[in-house]
């Protein structure tokens, strides 16, 4: 299948105006539906549309156009491209490379996010330092063959990973991680009541820095009459 042209619609409005093409030569060019065509022709399709001049973009050719206004079969083709466009490339990305003078030192770097990640997971790890799951699994199970003189070191120290990579695959790896580890304990939240409440105090020795209040002294109604009698009889030796 031929490639569609620049704006299709758009030149499909320029041919129907400029040129005697059929509905079927300007439908085949520009992908349309020859009914599609026909509206544009009605004015009832691509209403405000201005019309694109294939020639001045450099998709025709004067003779092209000739060509096809002469012989209501023959098909236009469209003209080369006279500017290669580089191809695009996929976005997706693949396994990292390692250069060879930082290859032996892999393993350390694995061993290192395995101590202080663990939450990574093997795929984010192989991202990062461009190793393989084999080799992840025989570093964490300590059967690697050089297991006995491996040391943890930084990937990014080491030169194997970014800064930004690392930080990027370690948040992403504890996104959920606290949702998951509540949920796998059963944890629920308080209650409002318990969690505003005041806490209790239960400190036995919290009043001893306090004065203690004097005990209250016990009243003798008989002492109290009798003081005052003999303040009466007092009062009358004196009248």
């Amino acid at each position: 299948m031929s490639q569609a042209p620049l704006m299709p619609k758009a030149t499909a409005v320029w041919l129907v105006e400029n040129t005697s093409l059929t509905f079927e030569q300007i439908a085949e060019f520009c992908h349309l539906h020859p009914l599609e065509v026909k509206g544009i022709a009605d004015g009832e399709v691509a209403a405000g549309i201005k019309g694109a001049d294939p020639i001045a973009t450099s998709q025709l050719t004067r003779d092209e156009l000739d060509r096809a206004g002469a012989d209501a079969e023959y098909r236009l083709k469209m003209s080369a491209p006279k500017v290669k466009l580089p191809e695009m490339k996929s976005t997706k990305r693949g396994p990292r490379y390692t250069p060879v003078s930082r290859r032996h030192d892999r393993p350390n770097a694995i061993l290192w996010l395995l101590r202080n990640h663990p939450e990574l997971k093997d795929a984010q790890i192989i991202r990062l330092v461009g190793t393989t799951k084999t080799t992840i699994e025989q570093i964490r199970e300590r059967t690697h063959w050089n297991s006995a003189s491996l040391q943890p070191m930084d990937p990014v120290t080491l030169g194997l990973a970014s800064q930004i990579d690392l930080d990027f695959e370690v948040q992403r790896a504890a996104k959920d991680r606290p949702q998951v580890e509540a949920a796998e304990s059963g944890q629920t939240l308080l209650p409002a009541e318990l969690t505003t409440a005041e806490p209790a105090r239960s400190e036995p020795f919290a009043d001893m820095s306090r004065r203690s209040p004097a005990p209250e002294e016990r009243i003798d109604a008989e002492s109290v009459f009798s003081k005052l009698k003999s303040t009466r009889r007092a009062d009358d030796d004196e009248d």
